[in-house]
């Protein structure tokens, strides 16, 4: 049995953020001890690693719950499992371009300015004051 504190360590998941995944229903309630203390089980540590891994990899908490309750029930298809897992990949590639298209006009604006001027006349300053200046929607 884990305490919260051990659990926490040995995920390098903040406390609050356990008890908020508790709360929200991601993270079963603990067992508790005659102090109220909770102990978690190892089974609460898997599901806690899980949470965190999936949180890495950017998955919605929405996306998570409907991931780990599919994995309470080990007879159905995974095809759903595939469908959050494809829906979380487009997105992290719609992210992907709209961070080059922000680096291809940063690098656009930087290179706009030789940095010799004064404030007055910086190209960057203007840039960022008049989107109208912006190659680009971004």
């Amino acid at each position: 049995m884990f305490s919260i504190g051990e659990l926490s360590r040995r995920t390098n998941v903040k406390v609050p953020t356990i008890r908020y995944y508790e709360e929200s229903g991601l993270l079963d309630a603990p067992e508790r001890t005659e102090g109220n203390q909770r102990r978690y089980d190892a089974a609460g540590l898997e599901r806690l690693s899980f949470i965190k891994h999936a949180r890495d990899l950017g998955f919605s908490i929405e996306a998570i719950a409907a991931l780990t309750e599919l994995q309470g029930h080990p007879d159905r298809s995974c095809a759903e499992a595939t469908d959050i897992a494809s829906a979380q990949l487009a997105d992290v590639r719609a992210k992907i371009k709209r961070l080059y298209a922000l680096e291809k006009e940063l690098e656009r604006i930087s290179k706009g300015c030789d940095g010799e001027g004064v404030t007055e006349n910086c190209y960057v300053l203007a840039s960022l004051a008049d989107h109208d200046l912006c190659e680009r929607e971004h």
